[in-house]
């Protein structure tokens, strides 16, 4: 299980890089993260490439992440319905988010 986990948060970090929708976008599709977040700009929230640049080289960030998604974290964040698997192919998917280019 954790192989394949692993092999899943792999895949969609790649997708994710590459510029392609897979199902990491479908899941934070699903649980309308794009309410509060965008990819490049801040909205109501940081956006996914703020959250990139604040956890880039921390060990353990996709683990971090994935957690705060599940309970809600201390940020006063809205729970995120997914197995752990999915919630940390979000956390891969955000963590792989470049910056906007100036």
């Amino acid at each position: 299980m954790r192989l394949a986990a692993t092999f899943v948060t792999t895949a969609l970090a790649l997708v994710a890089a590459s510029g392609g929708a897979g199902p990491a976008e479908d899941l934070i599709a699903s649980n309308k993260c794009t309410k509060c977040h965008t990819a490049k700009t801040t909205k109501k929230a940081p956006s996914f490439a703020d959250v990139a640049v604040k956890y880039k080289g921390q060990a353990g960030a996709e683990a971090k992440i994935a957690e705060m998604l599940k309970t809600g974290g201390a940020d006063a964040h809205d729970k995120v319905a997914g197995s752990d698997a999915e919630l940390k192919a979000i956390a891969a998917a955000v963590l792989a988010t470049k910056p906007a280019q100036p």
